[in-house]
């Protein structure tokens, strides 16, 4: 498997980049089911992070990419799962990706509930107000 950073994906999706988009194209196209690329939970957040505030893409387009990566044959993502029920409420919701990752994974360890003093993940991530 072959570790990639977000980088490689924000270089690949946006194409805005003379040097390195090429490079993450080729990186991209050289995965396959022997070597597979694997991406962390991490560099799925950094990733939304980017694309809504850097490059302000929509979160319909932000999931669509997305479901690019998670629908890949030759990709591995950590916490599948809980990136693809993060994603799904991303697209829908008002919060933060990342706090609909804290909470998706506190409800997938067991948490009764997450407590936070954002007002808004309380209110559209499943949180509670502490």
């Amino acid at each position: 498997m072959i570790g990639l950073d977000t980088n490689i994906l924000v270089r690949f999706v946006a194409q805005d980049d003379p040097v390195n988009s090429p490079r993450a194209n080729a990186i991209m196209k050289s995965l396959s089911a022997e070597e597979p690329g694997w991406i962390a939970v991490t560099v799925i957040a950094e990733f939304v992070w980017v694309m809504t505030r850097t490059f302000r893409i929509s979160r319909t387009d932000v999931y669509s990419m997305l479901d690019m990566f998670l629908t890949w044959p030759d990709i591995v993502i950590e916490q599948v799962d809980l990136v693809r029920k993060a994603a799904n409420l991303f697209l829908n919701g008002k919060a933060e990706f990342t706090d609909y990752l804290v909470s998706c994974a506190g409800q997938a360890a067991g948490c009764s509930h997450t407590l936070t003093f954002d007002k808004k993940a309380a209110k559209s991530a499943g949180m509670t107000l502490a």
